[in-house]
């Protein structure tokens, strides 16, 4: 039977593996392809490896003649502030919906439900026209207000507030202590890693963000790295592959990173929300 069950285990982790090493290939490929040049991309399009792994001429290229410094400048304030506003206003309504008892509470978390099943491309104009009217109109805020609290995060934390022992509230209720004095000193403590699920999710989102920044993005100075990306590989005639490629490097990069040091408590925070 062990010997069963040692040869079932080899079997499935021998298949994950497989499957791991396909979905990697892509990201292989992508970083292979960043050090090499234009010409050499065309002269073999299949090949693997580049000629020289030292030649960081197209990463020289986009940060000293492509403006790549100013985009990552704005993803990182646009996504800094994304990811900010959403902990704290997530955390809020979420802190409220499962624990403050209110006239509608109910009716209130259903259209946070409904809001989830909108497509954010259906919002474009009448977002478009409020940031016109706000005077915003090609500004880093005109990118970020639309993201500003996202209702999956709502929806994470008021999932994960309900995990939260009620006792321990109204022990400090009890003792006199304000229902924010309650959510900084008490609650907050308690879902670090809802917090964490919703920062990575806010994080990706604002961070890969490409149609809206494009439309209200109306001059170079205010793209972000997905919208500056599309540009800066852009040739007299065509596109300038190896520059497409070291672009998505960098890209990737800050996420993968991010994922790497919060990946623990994003896996608890998704799997403590379906529990209630």
């Amino acid at each position: 039977m062990n010997e069963e069950r040692t040869a079932g285990s080899l079997a499935l982790y021998g298949i994950l593996t497989l499957v791991a090493a396909v979905m990697l290939l892509p990201f292989a490929w992508v970083f292979f392809g960043a050090f090499k040049s234009q010409a050499e991309i065309l002269a073999a399009p299949g090949a693997w490896l580049p000629e020289s792994f030292t030649d960081f001429s197209n990463f020289v290229e986009l940060f000293t003649h492509r403006q790549f410094g100013t985009y990552l400048g704005n993803s990182l304030i646009v996504s800094t502030l994304t990811v900010v506003s959403n902990l704290f206003f997530s955390a809020l309504a979420g802190y409220a919906l499962a624990k403050i008892p209110f006239r509608g509470r109910g009716f209130v978390f259903g259209c946070i439900i409904a809001a989830m099943m909108i497509p954010y491309i259906a919002l474009f104009v009448p977002s478009f026209f409020i940031i016109v009217q706000m005077g915003l109109l090609n500004t880093l805020f005109a990118i970020f207000l639309p993201i500003a609290v996202m209702p999956i995060g709502v929806f994470i934390m008021r999932q994960f507030a309900l995990s939260v022992p009620n006792e321990l509230l109204e022990a400090a209720r009890l003792d006199g202590a304000g229902e924010f004095r309650i959510f900084f000193t008490i609650f907050l403590p308690l879902v670090g890693p809802a917090l964490a699920t919703v920062a990575i999710i806010t994080f990706l989102n604002s961070w890969n963000y490409f149609l809206w920044p494009l439309i209200v993005a109306q001059n170079q100075d205010i793209f972000t790295l997905p919208v500056g990306l599309a540009v800066a590989s852009q040739g007299a005639k065509s596109t300038e592959f190896g520059l497409l490629l070291s672009g998505a490097i960098i890209v990737l990069l800050p996420v993968l990173v991010l994922f790497l040091f919060l990946q623990r408590y994003f896996v608890r925070g998704i799997a403590a929300t379906g529990l209630k």
